[in-house]
Formats: C-alpha cells, sequence, structure tokens
C-alpha cells in the first residue's frame, strides 16, 4: 500500500535521481499529480509545473474515459473503445470544445498570471497519481512531443499492465512503482487517496 501522494512522489524519485541538473523539469497532471510532482521536485532540486488534462467521458458513463484533452488543442481518442459506447465524431467535438473550455479556466486559476516554462530541448518528467486506461498520460505525451522537449519521463505510482506496455515505447523512461494486472480502482493502491483541491494544488505551485 502506498501511504499516499507525497510518499508516492518520494518513492519515485528515488528511482529518477539521474534525471536532475538545470535541463530538468516535473510536472503533475491536475490535480491528482500535483502533489508526487512536488515530491519529486524537493526531492530532486528542480523546478515544477502543472499541466491541466481533462478525460473525455463515454456518452453513457461519466466514470468511464474514451479520451482526454490537454492545452492547445491536444486530444487523444480511444475511437474503438469510443464507438463501442456509443460516442461519434459529433458527440467527441463537442465533449473536447467544453473541456478546453474548462483546461483554460483552470490554467489560469493555478497559474495566477505565472509563465510556463519553456520545455523545447528539457528533459521533463511527467508525473500522475496513477494510470487505469492511460488516456489522460497518452494525451499528456502527445502535448509534450508537440512541445519539442529533449526526453520525456513518465513517472506513476500505479498503472495497469496494460498501460504501462502500451506508453513505455512511447517515452523515454517509464518508472512506476506497481503494475497490476488489472484493478477497478486507484484508491485501493493508496492509505490516503483524498481528493486533491484546487487550493492545493496552488499551494504546491507557490
Amino acid at each position: 500500500m502506498i501511504e499516499n501522494r507525497t510518499h508516492a512522489g518520494k518513492a519515485l524519485a528515488e528511482k529518477l535521481g539521474q534525471h536532475t541538473g538545470n535541463s530538468a523539469v516535473v510536472i503533475g497532471l491536475a490535480r491528482g499529480g500535483v502533489p508526487i510532482a512536488a515530491a519529486i521536485a524537493f526531492a530532486l532540486g528542480i523546478p515544477v509545473d502543472v499541466l491541466v488534462v481533462k478525460k473525455i467521458h463515454s456518452p453513457s458513463d461519466r466514470e468511464f474515459g474514451i479520451g482526454a484533452a490537454a492545452p492547445d488543442g491536444i486530444t487523444y481518442i480511444d475511437w474503438p473503445t469510443a464507438h463501442r459506447t456509443g460516442a461519434d465524431e459529433e458527440y467527441i467535438n463537442q465533449a473536447v470544445s467544453l473541456q478546453q473550455s474548462a483546461i483554460s479556466q483552470k490554467t489560469r486559476l493555478y497559474r495566477k498570471g505565472k509563465k510556463p516554462y519553456q520545455l523545447r530541448d528539457k528533459i521533463v518528467i511527467i508525473a500522475d497519481d496513477g494510470a487505469a486506461t492511460g488516456a489522460t498520460i497518452e494525451v499528456a505525451i502527445k502535448w509534450l512531443k508537440a512541445k519539442k522537449v529533449k526526453k520525456i519521463i513518465v513517472a506513476l505510482p500505479v498503472a495497469s499492465m496494460d498501460v504501462a506496455s502500451r506508453i513505455k515505447p512511447e517515452v523515454d523512461h517509464l518508472v512506476t512503482l506497481e503494475t497490476p494486472k488489472t484493478f477497478d480502482s486507484l484508491s485501493e493502491f493508496y492509505k490516503d487517496f483524498s481528493e486533491v483541491t484546487d487550493e492545493e494544488v496552488m499551494r504546491l505551485m507557490n
């Protein structure tokens, strides 16, 4: 069992010790990935930033993700799964438009006027609190590739075996603490999986 997100970040940092120096930045996916990213940044002595991504849900189940959206119009859609849930292109376009608006709003809230780090030619560690379907981490990877970063390192406390095997070829390095074959919820791997609030994200970012 993982104690909490901060504990997870510290444990991941122990496996990321070689990724230090002026060219490294760690980015947390809001909201759950930010405490993990902050713990990694503190342990490694590197800057921390935030990336807001939003899941695209199926038409019939708000808990079931069929893709995700990131800033700058970047999207990742699992089309075979989307079609099985009855989501057509029109539904996806409308969902993406709504999520892009939410992404812009949250990004402004978290940054409070601060400019994002310039990521071109940087080593970027992208952190989240886990990956069951992998949609949010997939869209984050896609967003980072568009930024022309030097290296992409993904840091996840928990990732399903399927997601880990899918992500690994797409990035320079994948670091995990647990890779179970299947699981129902990330919360089953944490003693404390309390919701991360906007206020906590802003506190950690400042």
